[in-house]
């Protein structure tokens, strides 16, 4: 039973460590494609910085859950995907709003961000790939870092595309993919965490 109880602190300090490492590289990917998204008029980089808000906060509920019972997991996980869902209408409303106001993003910059955005998120996917089977907090972890990784390279077609084309529309489509990636995201969460939940 005392080995029992090792090996479940062992993988308790594991997903911590993990958790902490993911939270700190999404918080700061949040922050610098924001930045660069409003500077290149972007709403590929800003719908993708929404989502790694969005995955910060899935991290940070995950850490809350690490160690707790079944039931204390699917509510973190229940809260991650409603969070999952307000940010992806969050980035919907935004591409709405530069679809009518207009916009001339970026495309250097686009790429530019998305590479590095897209580096952070394949080292965090590979993290998380021992973690991929675990309880329902660490599965949602694994469902946002996949997407991420999806949406960055999104971007960098995007912002290929607005360079070869001239037309903000590329920008605006994968603003729109992105936000329907996250909430898809969302719901693919709440259903994991439905499953999870103590009948």
């Amino acid at each position: 039973m005392a080995g029992c109880d090792c090996e479940i602190e062992i993988k308790d300090k594991s997903e911590r460590k993990v958790l902490y490492i993911l939270l700190f590289i999404n918080a700061l990917m949040f922050a610098v494609e924001l930045v660069f998204g409003w500077l290149a008029q972007s709403s590929g980089l800003i719908a993708d910085s929404l989502d790694n808000l969005a995955d910060a906060m899935v991290y940070g509920l995950a850490l809350y859950a690490v160690g707790k019972s079944v039931a204390h997991k699917a509510r973190s996980a229940y809260l991650n995907g409603g969070l999952q869902l307000i940010l992806g209408t969050c980035a919907l409303i935004d591409v709405g709003r530069r679809s009518i106001v207009g916009s001339d993003p970026e495309p250097v910059m686009m790429i530019a961000v998305s590479l590095a955005a897209l580096a952070a998120n394949v080292v965090c996917l590979a993290i998380l790939t021992k973690h991929r089977e675990g309880g329902v907090h660490m599965r949602a972890t694994w469902i946002c870092s996949r997407n991420d990784v999806i949406a960055n390279l999104g971007v960098i077609i995007a912002g290929a595309l607005v360079a070869f084309t001239a037309s903000r529309l590329p920008d605006l489509i994968i603003g729109c993919i992105i936000s329907i990636v996250v909430t898809r995201g969302g719901f693919q969460i709440l259903d994991e965490a439905k499953k999870a939940s103590p009948k």
